[in-house]
């Protein structure tokens, strides 16, 4: 509730209804010394009006990414979102929406919930899904972690070109299993080696996990992979880009156990880095064993349509010792907003997206290959972004993308078979030809040598 100073004759009441003479006298008890004589050295209090017109001032200063073209990409990306998802998502009986631990007043939650479900195992071609994941790095960790119980086994085999943060997070969350990382390395065309899989995988392995398209945009031999990471019996983990899925091959049809991956391009602001929305779907011998909450739908006693919490596999649930995860929020409002965009789309739209975002890919590589000094190292099939080799360090061309008004990509230097000259610039449907045009402006007057002017 708002908080509303009191006045002195508030204060005079309220010492006088407890029988104190002064506000000292409340803490006469505390030694003296720590005892704060005088007044706080603070700058005089400002009026409604001027705290309103102080911090929009101090927000008028920040360039955002509604001031620039963005060309980021990494896992997050500016996408076209449709006005329909903030409309919904807004309305009051969605605002306050969390767990719905009480099924006979939560079923539009329960409901929409349930479609997400739907979605997701349509995208992926698994036969579960579920609700809470927080993102798609700790989905990646939550899958893992799964995987190393459900084998038994303590090792997992990552690629080098996971998208890094997703490495890191799921490291972080498999510290306390004893479980050995390895990583796959990848080949000379910036996809992983099968052959490398197959070497690195023993009878020791619980998970190979395979990112399609892996981090610079490259789409991976999926089938390959799977076929050296399944014959020694681990669990194929996919981590998937949900937008490619309307064109590429669903985790499920090349024998992924498990799907996870990122949602936030379904509607959701790319903001300053969240907040995201991950997703999860498994196998049916998996399902018992997923994180997070699984709804179901059943009838009432009526016959109506209903839904309730079917799975749930948190410690707040169930006993302690049987939790399968600790992951404790169902990101009911991101959920809505997915939901909402998948259901406006449909399978139809999903496929126009998918190809919108592959067709300006395409039109920014041809750009790329006519500038002298600039190049497309990997230029192998890919979706939603590509790796620009540029004369000089990819880290000075952020700065100078800048005064073209654009936000000109990822620096690649330590990322496995790039250098520091690799850029990853991600292009979606939300980019126009004349956008595109502007990029390859700014790196054609980059690579002819051209300063920062600002």
């Amino acid at each position: 509730m708002p908080y509303v100073p009191h006045t002195p004759e508030d204060v005079r009441a309220m010492l006088a209804a407890i029988g104190a003479a002064s506000v000292d006298a409340l803490f006469a008890t505390l030694p003296d010394a720590i005892r704060l004589r005088g007044e706080l050295d603070l700058p005089r209090g400002l009026s409604e009006e001027e705290v309103r017109r102080f911090m929009q001032d101090l927000a008028g200063e920040n360039i955002t990414q509604a001031d620039l073209v963005s060309f980021l990409g990494g896992g997050i990306y500016d996408a076209i979102i449709p006005a329909a998802c903030d409309a919904i998502a807004c309305r009051s009986e969605f605002l306050t929406a969390y767990t719905p631990y009480q099924a006979e007043v939560s079923q539009g939650t329960l409901q929409m919930i349930y479609e997400w479900q739907t979605f997701i195992t349509r995208l992926t071609g698994l036969p579960v899904a579920n609700a809470s994941m927080y993102d798609g790095a700790t989905a990646l960790g939550e899958a893992l972690v799964l995987a190393v119980g459900a084998r038994r086994k303590r090792k997992v085999v990552l690629p080098a070109l996971l998208n890094p943060r997703w490495r890191r997070v799921a490291a972080t969350m498999l510290r306390g299993f004893d479980v050995q990382i390895v990583e796959a390395p990848p080949a000379a065309d910036g996809t992983t080696d099968p052959a490398a899989v197959a070497r690195l995988a023993d009878a020791d392995t619980a998970a190979v996990v395979v990112q399609n398209p892996n981090y610079l945009g490259l789409i991976e031999p999926v089938q390959a992979l799977a076929a050296a990471g399944k014959a020694q019996g681990a669990l194929l983990v996919a981590a998937v880009n949900p937008v490619s899925l309307s064109l590429l091959a669903a985790p499920g049809e090349y024998g992924a156990d498990l799907a996870v991956g990122e949602a936030q391009p379904f509607g959701i602001p790319s903001g300053g880095g969240g907040p995201l929305l991950g997703f999860f779907a498994a196998s049916e011998a998996l399902m018992r064993r997923m994180p997070g909450r699984v709804v179901g739908r059943t009838v009432d006693r009526n016959g109506n349509p209903a839904y309730t919490l079917t799975l749930q596999t948190r410690e707040q649930h169930i006993r302690r010792e049987k939790a399968t995860s600790n992951i404790c929020s169902n990101q009911g409002l991101n959920v809505l907003r997915a939901t909402v965009y998948l259901a406006m789309l449909g399978g139809t739209g999903l496929v126009e997206l998918g190809t919108a975002n592959h067709t300006r890919l395409a039109a920014l590589r041809r750009e790329v290959e006519r500038i002298p000094g600039v190049e497309l190292p990997f230029a192998g099939p890919a979706f939603n972004e590509t790796v620009v080799r540029l004369p000089r360090p990819a880290q000075a061309f952020r700065d100078f993308a800048r005064q073209y008004g654009l936000l000109g990509g990822i620096p690649l230097a330590g990322v496995a078979g790039c250098t520091e000259n690799d850029l990853l610039v991600a292009v979606t449907e939300k980019r126009t030809a004349e956008d595109i045009e502007t990029f390859a402006a700014a790196l054609a007057a980059f690579a002819s040598g051209e300063e920062v002017e600002w």
